[in-house]
């Protein structure tokens, strides 16, 4: 028995060691996301590489690269800037086109180089969509907007670049193409979580936001999570030419 009673001891000061490392890592990276410039850098980095992935079989050059990577990396934060009537962030900080365009470069000639695994633009993709999401939505709370205003700027600073990305390369934007999977649902769900841990004043708001996020997208691509798709009872099907 007293050997059973020092394995328990033992055990149980492990767990409160592993618990105490565990909080002042969460705290640690909370404080890191706070800080919202490292992150916007790292942000529109992800952005800016899945711009490049989206054209490397359409036979662009490198300016209409260049040209992609940024309209994906500072589109949505652009939109959200203007609406919220404040400078819009690449234009205060010229550090940010610098890190969009060596990023532009460097995945331009990488892709050319190598094959890059076809899951990565899915997984930059929604790094990105997590972080401007939480983003925008800290941007908008801090110029004191409504909570539901504040829901709506995370979601176009996340979703707007990539639309803005399609819609120039000539497809149906993502964000509305059926089977997509949970793709703005996720960045509304963080978004929400965000405001609704900031109103509460809890902790760790900016790491659970972003990892709830992170989980919702990437178990939707896991699992082929769908939202139902729209089909009305009188839809006609299309005709077949004869």
């Amino acid at each position: 028995m007293e050997i059973i009673k020092e394995w328990l001891d033992w055990i149980y000061a492990l767990l409160i060691t592993v618990s105490g490392i565990l909080k002042e890592l969460l705290l640690y990276i909370e404080n890191t996301l706070r800080h919202s410039p490292p992150l916007e850098h790292f942000g529109a980095i992800t952005a800016a590489i899945t711009g490049v992935l989206v054209a490397r079989y359409r036979r662009i050059d490198f300016f209409g690269i260049f040209v992609l990577g940024f309209v994906t990396a500072a589109g949505g934060g652009t939109i959200r800037d203007i609406i919220l009537d404040v400078p819009v962030w690449w234009i205060v900080s010229p550090a940010f086109t610098i890190s969009i365009g060596l990023t532009c470069a460097i995945t331009f000639f990488l892709v050319r180089l190598i094959r890059l695994p076809s899951r990565l633009l899915d997984i930059a993709d929604t790094f990105a969509l997590a972080l401007f999401s939480v983003i925008g939505t800290a941007k908008a709370l801090d110029c004191n907007t409504g909570v539901i205003s504040a829901v709506m700027m995370g979601v176009i600073t996340g979703v707007a670049g990539g639309m803005l990305r399609d819609i120039m390369i000539g497809s149906v934007p993502r964000v509305l193409r059926a089977g997509v999977y949970f793709y703005a649902t996720a960045s509304i769900c963080g978004s929400t979580a965000f405001v609704i841990s900031d109103y509460y004043d809890l902790p760790l708001k900016w790491t659970l936001s972003i990892a709830l996020i992170l989980v919702l997208r990437l178990g939707s691509l896991k699992w082929k999570l769908t939202l139902p798709e729209y089909h009305s009872s009188d839809e006609i099907p299309p005709q077949n030419p004869s």
